[in-house]
């Protein structure tokens, strides 16, 4: 194993994350060694954190939103050279030959990808941790490009939140002139509404709060749409040719399946857990779709940074020191930020 690292994690689900020491792995002739400048907070690390999916390995360190430069690469590294700008998502590796993974949708690896964080490294046996720390050593593969015209500050929740809102609406081919509908605003909502505008879509957030209609607006929404105002669901059922539907808890779909278009789809990208029943004639009454999508494969995630890159887009963020980050949790968990947080990894260098 390679020298000790700077990390953030925690030892239980019902304690603070603190400042700690953790291995990282020598570099074999594939790896990319990166020195962390940023890493995003996500609401997933949270969920990891505290167990509330219930696989937790402690200890953990999250993060899987990370942003830094190439410091070492291996002998037959061929993408990277020391220095270059670089991001990990979600994922550090996968079988590599399985169908999905052949078909650059490693997130739905057959054998299982490796998570950032939380998963079983290939080469030690043990488990991985994310990018609440120091540096970090990911399988070339793995590694993505980033463009250099974007604010690096802001460039980390593209990892996640980018590529999950990004995802859906490349794969269900949203083009200019397609009415698209964003459900929620917050960390994943304000990046779907900024990717499907720059896609040339119109654009309408639909929210439970009139009070997010000015913010949606400066974001890149052309109008706003209040869910519980049942004039106006009315006025616009059956004219949406997608919706993203972003809200991370359990919900009544029904209202929002009446606003598709005949054989439209509704895709579901935040609520990873049971929810309200859902009346089949809202699905039969016009071959309606409802879909599920998981972030997006490396090859789809490149593609994602280069659209960013191309039309400027980066999420609104929040900087914090990581000493900060046991109250960034609960300011997440109280939905009390616009609209993502990322963390100044120097901060941790300086402790």
């Amino acid at each position: 194993m390679s020298e000790n690292t700077k990390a953030y994690g925690t030892d239980g689900a019902k304690k603070d994350l603190k400042s700690r020491e953790i291995k990282r792995r020598d570099v074999t002739k594939e790896d990319v060694k990166i020195e962390i400048l940023y890493c995003g907070v996500c609401h997933s690390d949270i969920h990891a954190a505290r167990n509330d999916w219930e696989n937790s390995t402690y200890p953990l360190v999250p993060g899987h939103e990370i942003v830094g430069k190439v410091t070492e690469v291996g002998s037959d590294v061929k993408k990277f050279k020391k220095g270059d700008l670089v991001g990990v998502g979600c994922m550090v590796d996968s079988c590599q030959e399985c169908g999905a993974c052949k078909d650059d949708l490693e997130q739905f690896c057959e054998v299982g990808m490796v998570g950032t964080y939380n998963g079983k490294d290939k080469h030690t046996g043990k488990q991985t941790f994310g990018g609440y720390s120091t540096q970090i050593v990911v399988r070339e593969e793995f590694v993505l490009n980033v463009p250099e015209n974007l604010d690096i500050k802001k460039v980390a929740p593209l990892l996640c939140a980018g590529i999950t809102t990004f995802s859906p609406l490349n794969h269900w081919g949203i083009k200019k002139g397609d009415k698209v509908g964003v459900i929620g605003l917050g960390g994943l909502g304000h990046m779907g509404i900024k990717i499907a505008h720059a896609m040339g879509a119109e654009t309408i957030m639909i929210t439970t709060s009139p009070e997010k209609a000015e913010d949606a607006k400066r974001l890149g929404a052309d109008s706003v749409l209040i869910s519980k105002n049942e004039k106006e669901m009315e006025k616009h059922q059956g004219t949406f040719d997608f919706l993203l539907n972003t809200v991370p808890v359990k919900h009544d779909m029904n209202p929002y399946l009446k606003l598709l278009k005949r054989d439209s789809t509704m895709v579901m990208v935040g609520a990873i857990e049971p929810l309200e029943p859902m009346h089949g004639g809202n699905l039969i009454m016009g071959r309606k779709r409802v879909a599920g999508s998981l972030i997006g494969g490396i090859k789809e995630t490149q593609e994602m940074l280069d659209f960013c890159g191309e039309h400027n887009i980066t999420p609104d963020v929040e900087m914090i020191e990581m000493k900060d980050i046991n109250k960034a949790f609960d300011r997440v968990t109280d939905s009390d930020v616009k609209y993502r947080f990322v963390i100044d990894m120097q901060s941790l260098k300086d402790e």
